[in-house]
């Protein structure tokens, strides 16, 4: 039986307006496998994304609690869990939100400096993971002269920076054809299986739910595994 790396337990989440409450998320409570891709799936509003940025701690729940290997992140302060993220978790979206000032290894050795690894060190993890996601020749390059698909993998090795064992991606391939489309997949499970590292993913994508090894579905705020 797989290790259990994350646990959701009864997430609430409400987005209120002057006018207005939207019940987002009602008691979901999940648990992520060490090692797998876990994939989550729901209609446009569903709360997919909200629940994402619950469980990789950029948000906020009303109530309910996240464990990350049994610490409960929510009792950290802000400032401690600005520094759990960088260290512990990954992130890669469906845009992929690269500084365009800066080189392709300069992004991804940035995670690293703000993790107080020294520049020249970053900058050597950063062309080697470059260079194993198929970019070694594109590692000088500003954002803005890269195709889409090799922003996306750049993307990809920045969430890879300082070896997190957990990876979230919101829709990581919404934004690409589907040949890049793809490639991005092809990635995302040769990572798993050759580091052991898990992901959980949102996605409207068929193929790469077909990939997971896990799937679960929000409907009506609520949330269960097919």
């Amino acid at each position: 039986m797989n290790n259990v790396i994350l646990e959701a337990n009864n997430i609430h989440k409400t987005y209120k307006t002057e006018k207005s409450q939207l019940e987002v998320l009602k008691s979901v409570s999940l648990s992520i496998s060490e090692g797998r891709i876990s994939v989550i799936v729901g209609a446009s509003g569903a709360g997919k994304s909200t629940l994402l940025h619950i469980l990789s701690g950029l948000d906020r729940p009303d109530s309910g609690e996240v464990n990350y290997e049994e610490k409960n992140i929510f009792r950290f302060t802000d400032d401690r869990l600005a520094k759990f993220r960088n260290r512990h978790i990954g992130f890669v979206f469906q845009f992929h939100h690269l500084l365009p000032e800066f080189t392709a290894d300069e992004n991804v050795a940035i995670p690293q400096l703000i993790n107080g690894v020294p520049f020249s060190k970053a900058l050597k993890r950063a062309n080697d993971l470059l260079a194993e996601l198929g970019l070694e020749n594109r590692k000088s390059h500003k954002p803005a002269a890269l195709s889409g698909g090799e922003q996306q993998r750049v993307a990809v090795a920045r969430a890879l920076a300082n070896d997190p064992k957990i990876i979230f991606a919101d829709e990581p391939t919404g934004n690409l054809d589907s040949e890049n489309s793809e490639a991005i997949h092809n990635i995302l499970v040769d990572l798993k299986n050759r580091t052991g590292k898990t992901f959980v993913i949102v996605t409207h994508n068929p193929h790469l739910v077909e990939l997971a090894d896990n799937v679960y579905e929000i409907k009506d705020g609520r949330i269960e595994m097919k």
